[in-house]
């Protein structure tokens, strides 16, 4: 369903989208694998992509074209400190997710901890077999076991419908088909797809950040129209949007309406760490060139954006988004953080060029380091999107990173000792 808000303010009148966006089109047809409506299978994908432009109609389904690629190649061979563990994701992967997911490529897999055993992860765009062809989903996400030995890889148990503990949300008449999470309306200039950006689970409940593409632009650049959390009350068995908490991308305030402020275009993609006292939501602009800022946030008004605090420098925060300093110059691409007790500093992960860095800070808020590097481009051409796992706290980091040529994620291992 798509609602909007009119609020008026003197002679100006501001849409304000809640939800995903106002369309004038047909409305589109029920998918035969997907139970939160239509895919790319449905209706034909001309493909887009955060790194190139391979659309140019005025519907565009998802960043990743499976005619477009090339198949999924051996791990990377890194040096160094860094080493490839295995692929988490694709044909190649020891959890055939091609087969058990129907997840032949895709990328982000951002992992969180769900507070009860498991760690979520949830992918962005997503390609696989459904039905007889190859179908396109705007996200989707699999719960994998916690316990497992990072060392040896993550693992998936299998899907069962209606299992809220098994490997994805699948259905009795799909059961390997991973669900999308959320649905996007799939018009450029609209909303071309929604991509997960951070996670965490707060009693029981579970949160995701996600950001609503308008558009693809040139190479590591795109245009939001808003960021929102959607929550999950059945450990990522279904998603809804807290409208409450959108952040439209616009350099606007509009007093009394939380979602309309000047700032929130610093919160576009958004990391969660939880420390102390506080949620701390790191934000970059869209696309991999702007700053990185940090708000924080009580645990139980983590969908109060009234309740949000920004930091303003000096150590001092404010309620006002617009407030916020950079806490890392530009460019940051998309980001991950999290306390290291070999370390014992807090630990950000970004990319640039397709070189995985890392920078330290001994708090939340910095100050933080210059980059360091730990996976440099010529080792692995095309790498993005590194993701601390939440159970990597020692010596060996590990994090996930897509690959861009193949389009699927993979587990690397850097070892802190030889980067300290």
């Amino acid at each position: 369903m798509f609602r909007c808000r009119r609020i008026v303010t003197g002679a100006t009148i501001v849409a304000l989208t809640i939800g995903t966006a106002v369309v004038s089109a047909a409305p589109a047809r029920a998918s035969i694998c997907s139970a939160v409506g239509f895919h790319g299978g449905d209706v034909g994908s001309t493909g887009s992509s955060g790194s190139s432009q391979i659309g140019l109609g005025s519907a565009d389904f998802g960043s990743y074209r499976a005619g477009g690629k090339k198949p999924q190649r051996p791990l990377a061979k890194l040096r160094g400190a860094s080493t490839a563990v295995e692929w988490v994701t694709g044909p190649r992967s020891p959890n055939r997710t091609d087969q058990r997911f129907s997840i032949t490529a895709t990328d982000v897999g951002v992992p969180w901890d769900n507070g009860s055993g498991q760690v979520l992860m949830a992918f962005g765009d997503t390609w696989g077999q459904c039905a007889g062809q190859m179908v396109w989903r705007h996200n989707t996400m699999l719960r994998s076991d916690g316990a497992a030995n990072l060392a040896k890889g993550i693992t998936f148990p299998d899907a069962i419908p209606g299992s809220t503990r098994s490997g994805a949300s699948v259905t009795p008449q799909h059961p390997t088909f991973s669900q999308p999470m959320i649905n996007a309306v799939g018009v450029r200039n609209i909303e071309v797809g929604k991509i997960p950006t951070g996670g965490i689970a707060i009693d029981g409940v579970q949160y995701m950040s996600y950001m609503s593409i308008r558009r693809w632009l040139s190479p590591g650049r795109w245009a939001t129209g808003y960021s929102a959390i959607a929550v999950s009350r059945d450990n990522g068995q279904t998603w809804v949007t807290d409208n409450g908490t959108i952040r439209a991308n616009l350099d606007l305030t509009v007093p009394g309406v939380r979602q309309v402020a000047a700032g929130h275009d610093r919160f576009q993609m958004g990391a969660f760490l939880r420390a102390g006292d506080f949620v701390y939501q790191y934000g970059t602009p869209s696309g991999r060139f702007g700053a990185a800022f940090v708000a924080r946030v009580r645990p139980s008004d983590i969908l109060r954006l009234d309740r949000y605090q920004y930091y303003r420098g000096g150590g001092s925060w404010s309620p006002v988004p617009a407030d916020a300093v950079p806490i890392v110059g530009q460019p940051v691409s998309e980001m991950s953080v999290a306390y290291n007790d070999f370390l014992k500093r807090f630990v950000m992960l970004t990319e640039q060029g397709g070189t995985i860095m890392m920078r330290t800070a001994p708090g939340p808020a910095g100050p933080w380091t210059g980059p360091k590097v730990i996976v440099p481009a010529a080792q692995a051409k095309g790498l993005y999107a590194p993701y601390i796992h939440p159970r990597s706290t020692g010596q060996n980091l590990y994090f996930v990173a897509s690959r861009w040529d193949d389009y699927n994620v993979m587990l690397i291992r850097t070892d802190l000792a030889k980067v300290r």
